[in-house]
């Protein structure tokens, strides 16, 4: 752009020399969304360098929104910010959320509510400790429900490069989903270094966006263009190339030296173009800090305490970290809000509270906070946690100060940061609450908080990085302080952390050793259970008549009183069903491990004390009994868990989770139980193990056409036979139920329940014992009879 704009002014709308490309992208969009011409949502991304008119560009995207009817919600990242999870999304969401009454909210984000209320701090966190992934899917669903309550909506993220890991995750998501959300989503973000991950999450929302806006400087005739409409049409060439040789053609530091130079009243002729360089520095660097000197010592005070408070900027808040007296810090205010460091937030921002005040650039609030000196800024930081504390914000709120306070040998800090982190897990913010226990190792605790410390950061860690939780995890079981129950706990947490990263050997070796120290009791019971479960899951070896009995003789004194007797049935059960016992005596054993019909409590699709191993081993237990309906039960009540968003925090169950209400892709019919739970394992080559179970077991029954052959999932091992003799490769086990039934002498009864045949001694037996497959997935044996099935309950 060579000509001067008419009616340009020397505020933000002065940064837009040079975007008419990008804002006519911007109107497109808009006229797009709001005719409704697209079905899918659209992606714009804006990138550049700080200071070169993103903030300015989305501030014109959101007028243009709004004349065009828009409903028009924004949000932005902050450096001192980014440690906060779900930061930047609750900005974008919480306040429309906020206006609806708690019954409407719940009504309206129907089963997503309780995931995502407490991660959009509309909610209470519930008792359990939310999956990430499960939080990211619900948060993208109400971003759908809500486009189309808002619509035409449009979101805008400033600062995305600053935005927390959790909001980037949401984020990230969401734009890979637009094909079926009907929103306008604008992202500004920085080029530059970043961290890995913050990166891979910037990049991949690039990639879902196509075309990119990188902003470039201004030419210098368009700073000579800006020049002359903010400060007169008299000022010369000289002056103008001057402008723009000092500030780069950097529109934001362009911007803010005519203003100086107006104000200083300069003439904008060559003769005081020197002036020039000395202003721009002011405004930057130790140029700004030397200004905030010039203000006194208050108004430095006063700026400083800004910096550090980052979001939720008030005079009573900053007067009480900075210890200014009210009227004294009402002053200061003023005077920063004069010099254009600080200012009101835009009315246009739904999420500024009254009262509250923001600085005008994150430029100058970056320079502001590095200025501090390091001690002090330290310091600060440590005066602000209880700051924040005392304001009723919460632990989860003061975390963010506390992690940026030298370690001191405090336990009070030791046990914020523990409180903090279990608000954070609360939410599903696993990440956040590793920094803050990560940081209260470093205080260091006491010997007796250590190894709970420890055991907590263990159990954080399981779903992100099970090589660092079994560290974590034999560092608190080295040392004392732990009571039987947290022990317990954390051999088992152990073992799964050790099958996690392939050591399940060692995962057995751990439960066995720890077992013998127990007396006969509850602690006991539960650590057996869990190595008799390691072993027929994961030790094909292990196997043998000897292991049988001794496992028959715990479970012949379990009557499922408690979770660890429960474990115990199912997995005698799946024993003896592997050995080819008797089917009603395998029935009458899994059955004594529920309570009404139904998983127990603690021993859920979604439980972390024992993970979806034991579901998963019932529920194949009674298909491969002819007890269809609770199989059926079983895996539909593994689907609801699983969209409600109360994943278990396993990688081998993260495969099996459902990715939010997406459509089903083409084949399979769309109903519930085991045709849902499969939709997820479809996308993945091979499929994980328990999807590969699932279709050893169960698909060949119902639909043997759609039956995946054995990959990777199944570990090369041979597939579940569907009827005692008939392995799946077999040719008759690709025949109709009803066939095979009536070819093996059977009758089919109502409700796709089969027949067992003629009567005899041997009725009912699933056949004599065989060699045992040693795995979920293994084989009952090649001469296994057909299994009797029994009505349902």
């Amino acid at each position: 752009m060579t000509e001067e704009r008419p009616g340009m002014r020397a505020d933000g709308s002065a940064l837009l020399w040079e975007r008419d490309e990008e804002v006519a992208a911007i109107e497109r969009a808009v006229e797009t969304l709001c005719t409704g011409r697209a079905p899918a949502g659209r992606l714009l991304v804006l990138r550049g360098e700080a200071g070169l008119g993103k903030t300015a560009l989305l501030t014109e995207a959101h007028r243009i929104a709004e004349l065009r009817g828009c409903t028009v919600w924004s949000a932005r990242g902050g450096e001192t910010l980014r440690s906060v999870p779900y930061n930047v999304v609750r900005q974008l969401l919480q306040p429309a959320l906020l206006a609806l009454l708690p019954e409407e909210a719940r009504e309206y984000l129907g089963d997503w509510y309780d995931i995502t209320g407490p991660a959009l701090g509309i909610a209470p966190p519930g008792g359990g400790q939310p999956d990430p992934g499960s939080v990211c899917d619900g948060l993208v669903a109400v971003v759908r429900r809500l486009a189309r309550r808002e619509y035409p909506l449009v979101l805008l993220v400033d600062d995305a490069h600053w935005a927390d890991l959790e909001t980037l995750r949401w984020l990230t998501e969401l734009c890979a989903r637009l094909e079926d959300t009907s929103v306008l989503v604008l992202v500004a973000c920085r080029t530059g270094e970043l961290s890995e991950e913050r990166a891979g999450y910037l990049d991949r929302i690039v990639e879902a966006a196509g075309p990119v806006s990188s902003l470039r400087s201004l030419t210098p005739q368009a700073t000579a263009g800006l020049t002359r409409a903010t400060v007169g049409e008299h000022a010369d060439d000289p002056f103008c190339r001057e402008v723009w040789a000092v500030t780069g053609g950097n529109p934001y530091e362009t911007v803010e030296l005519l203003a100086k130079v107006r104000d200083a009243e300069i003439e904008p002729l060559e003769p005081s173009a020197h002036e020039l360089r000395d202003l721009n520095r002011s405004a930057r660097g130790g140029g700004l800090v030397s200004r905030l000197d010039k203000l006194g010592i208050e108004a430095t005070r006063f700026a400083w305490a800004a910096a550090i408070l980052g979001t939720g900027i008030t005079v009573d808040l900053v007067a009480r970290l900075a210890t200014l007296q009210p009227t004294a810090a009402e002053r200061c205010a003023g005077i920063l809000c004069e010099a254009r460091i600080l200012t009101t937030p835009d009315p246009l921002n739904q999420q500024a509270a009254d009262g509250e005040l923001e600085f005008t650039h994150p430029l100058i609030e970056s320079a502001v906070y590095n200025s501090i000196p390091d001690s002090l800024r330290t310091a600060m930081h440590g005066i602000a946690a209880q700051v924040v504390t005392d304001s009723g914000r919460g632990a989860a709120a003061a975390s963010r100060h506390l992690l940026q306070v030298h370690p001191d040998d405090d336990e009070e800090v030791v046990e914020q940061l523990r409180e903090a982190a279990r608000a954070h897990l609360a939410v599903g913010a696993p990440a956040a609450a590793r920094a803050c226990l990560e940081r209260a190792l470093k205080e260091p605790p006491s010997a007796e908080s250590h190894p709970r410390v420890l055991y907590e950061l263990g159990c954080a860690t399981l779903l992100t990085a099970p090589a660092v939780t079994i560290g974590h995890l034999r560092s608190a079981l080295a040392l004392p302080g732990l009571d039987v129950a947290e022990r317990v706990d954390a051999v088992v947490r152990l073992s799964q952390a050790l099958l996690h990263n392939d050591q399940a050997a060692e995962a057995i070796r751990t439960v066995t050793a720890e077992a013998s120290r127990h007396e006969h009791g509850p602690a006991r019971l539960r650590l057996q259970a869990c190595r008799f479960l390691w072993q027929s899951i994961h030790a094909a070896g292990a196997d043998s008549p000897g292991r049988s009995r001794h496992l028959a003789d715990l479970a012949a004194a379990c009557t499922g009183r408690d979770d660890s007797e429960r474990a115990l049935l199912i997995v005698h059960g799946f024993d003896v069903l592997m050995r080819g016992g008797d089917a009603d005596e395998v029935v009458a054993i899994c059955d004594r491990a529920l309570v009404n019909g139904r998983l127990a409590p603690g021993l859920g699709w979604t439980d972390s004390g024992w993970g979806f191993e034991l579901p998963l081993m019932i529920a194949s237990i009674y298909a491969y009994t002819d007890r269809l309906d609770r199989a059926e039960a079983l895996f539909s009540e593994a689907v609801r868990e699983l969209r409600d968003g109360r994943l278990e925090r396993r990688p081998r169950l993260a495969l099996l989770r459902l990715p939010g209400p997406r459509p089903a892709p083409p084949g399979p019919p769309a109903g519930g139980g085991v045709d849902a739970a499969r939709v997820p394992a479809a996308r993945r080559p091979g499929g994980p193990p328990a999807a590969a179970a699932l279709d050893r077991v169960l698909q060949p029954r119902r639909h043997p056409d759609r039956a995946r052959p054995s990959g990777r999932g199944d570990g090369g091992r041979r597939a579940v036979p569907v009827r005692g003799a008939l392995p799946v490769d077999d040719p008759a086990a690709r025949r109709p139920v009803g066939a095979r039934a009536a070819a093996a002498g059977g009758g089919a009864h109502r409700g796709g329940h089969r027949g067992t045949g003629g009567g005899g001694p041997d009725r009912g037996r699933t056949g004599p014992p065989q060699p045992p497959g040693g795995a979920l997935g293994g084989r009952p044996g090649a001469g296994a009879r057909r299994p009797r099935s029994r009505p349902g309950p």
